[in-house]
């Protein structure tokens, strides 16, 4: 499979990323943080991954590589921008009793 450069917001310049590795801790992650833009490589393809990027993106991880498809990729980083109030949800639904 191929591996896909996948940006968390508004794609920058991908030499002023730092790359903090394959499936690094969180601990490395702020650390990295603290210098700047962090890249992050997503090891393996399922649930396991996608889970792995929800909490780098909610650190503020700038950038994934993966080999996961985009655009399930996407929705979990888009989940995680709504949630964090960086964007508006896809959908917004209200339940009416």
């Amino acid at each position: 499979m191929d591996e896909h450069l996948l940006w968390t917001a508004r794609p920058g310049t991908a030499g002023d990323l730092i790359d903090a590795g394959t499936d690094p801790s969180a601990a490395r992650v702020r650390a990295l943080l603290a210098r700047g833009p962090v890249k992050v490589r997503l090891a393996g393809t399922g649930s396991g991954p996608l889970a792995a990027a929800a909490v780098y993106a909610w650190l503020g991880v700038s950038a994934f590589v993966s080999e996961l498809p985009p655009a399930e990729l996407r929705q979990v980083l888009d989940m995680v921008a709504a949630m964090r109030g960086v964007r508006q949800p896809a959908v917004s639904r209200r339940a009416l009793a």
